[in-house]
């Protein structure tokens, strides 16, 4: 591998691992703090903060295929590929989740907006990682 290629190789490495250690936080956050993570979904007792932890869990299930992409996002490109395809589901379902909560909901509206915000940077950062590998051998 020449030094561009190592260049590429680390610039794409940070790239994913901030995305991952960004999701890794907030799946820890819905995990240990599930109240104060349900409350800004305007839900609360022992039932919204399982929905918090079921949500912190869906978080570290996310992040596998960011794991491997990590290892080595070129030769693991399809995991790349794949945690691209998993942010944007993510932005795309969350924008119509937010448009779907109509005005009546301004504490989960700000939430999900939160998440907008987040797997929109995530997914740029992701995508600058695919571009800086992309002719990399």
């Amino acid at each position: 591998m020449n030094r561009s290629d190592l260049i590429r190789l680390w610039l794409a490495r940070g790239l994913i691992a901030a995305v991952l250690l960004w999701n890794v936080q907030a799946a820890v956050v819905f995990l240990a703090a599930p109240a104060a993570s349900a409350a800004g979904f305007e839900l609360r007792g022992a039932t919204a903060a399982a929905v918090a932890r079921g949500i912190g869990l869906l978080f570290l299930m996310w992040n596998v295929p960011y794991v491997v992409a990590l290892l080595h996002p070129i030769r693991h490109r399809v995991s790349l590929y794949e945690a691209v395809a998993m942010q944007t589901i993510g932005l795309i379902g969350e924008s119509l989740i937010l448009r779907s909560l109509g005005g009546g909901y301004p504490g989960a509206a700000a939430s999900v907006s939160r998440f907008i915000a987040f797997d929109g940077v995530g997914l740029v950062a992701l995508l600058v990682a695919v571009w800086v590998t992309r002719s990399a051998k």
